[in-house]
């Protein structure tokens, strides 16, 4: 048995991907807002939602964690999530202590038979998003709903929550 030898090509590592690109930018505006908004002693609207860890962008099987949107009025918050392709069946919203979490699988299956050749395409993918209960939340009448792809889950606030901020005169002394 002849032995031949195989050359080794030793490669620089690849350069940076768009995706590493827009994490560092991500990961900058949010350190600046943080810092903004930490000045005034609030906490940072971004973290006090989210209790996942800073960066974790991907779920497991490779299906993209989904894109979710937090706004507030005076009435309650809402939070959106952008999950395309996905039923109500799909979903999963419950509260687990002071913790909102939200649960999808997406299973697609693709078959194509022709007359030389049949062809199966299956892809499977989870993700779960949580998310830390803000003081003043109705529990009991948190709502939600799927339309056109988009989750929208509203938390009303309680009657003290909204309840008009209390301003407080600042006296100047001599």
């Amino acid at each position: 048995m002849a032995t031949t030898p195989i050359e080794v090509k030793k490669t620089t590592p690849a350069a940076a991907t768009t995706l590493d690109v827009w994490r560092s930018l991500r990961s900058e505006m949010d350190r600046l807002f943080d810092r903004f908004s930490t000045g005034f002693g609030m906490p940072a609207l971004r973290r006090m939602f989210d209790i996942e860890p800073i960066g974790h962008f991907e779920s497991s099987l490779a299906f993209p964690t989904p894109a979710i949107d937090v706004n507030e009025d005076e009435n309650a918050y809402r939070i959106t999530a952008e999950l395309p392709g996905l039923e109500a069946k799909d979903l999963e919203v419950s509260i687990l202590g002071d913790t909102l979490v939200i649960k999808g699988e997406k299973q697609q299956e693709k078959e194509q038979k022709e007359k030389n050749y049949h062809l199966t395409e299956r892809s499977y993918g989870s993700f779960q998003r949580a998310f830390a209960l803000p003081d003043g939340v109705a529990r009991d009448n948190i709502a939600a709903d799927l339309s056109k792809g988009v989750l929208t889950v509203i938390l009303p606030k309680t009657a003290e929550a909204r309840k008009p901020a209390k301003k407080i005169e600042v006296k100047a002394s001599a």
